[in-house]
């Protein structure tokens, strides 16, 4: 987009210096110029895509990572749900039969 702007500019700019001037050596190293720095610019456009693409990947990986570690805590915590609720049903039935125990032994 830069570089399209940067274009643009150089184009507007000898147009209308072509029109009012005769001599076009001067305009040439300044065209010369900016046609180094729009390399120049797109070259670092290029670097910075590079890094941006290889941030993205270590997101991705880090993302998955993530992913699976919470899955495996995910089944931990139903594993430690299911233990519970096992432990509770012994808890109740035990206390069922004390229950009865003890009415049995006040109703005698």
């Amino acid at each position: 987009m830069k570089t399209q702007i940067a274009t643009k500019f150089i184009a507007i700019t000898v147009v209308s210096l072509l029109a009012g001037c005769v001599d076009l050596k001067p305009l040439q190293g300044q065209v010369d110029g900016l046609k180094t720095q729009v390399s120049s610019l797109q070259s670092q456009v290029a670097a910075n895509k590079g890094a941006a693409d290889s941030a993205a990947a270590a997101a991705a990986a880090g993302a998955a990572t993530a992913n699976s570690v919470a899955n495996a805590a995910q089944g931990t915590a139903n594993q430690a749900l299911a233990a519970a609720q096992a432990a509770q049903a012994g808890v109740d039935a035990t206390n069922e039969k004390i229950d009865r125990m003890f009415k049995r032994s006040v109703s005698k």
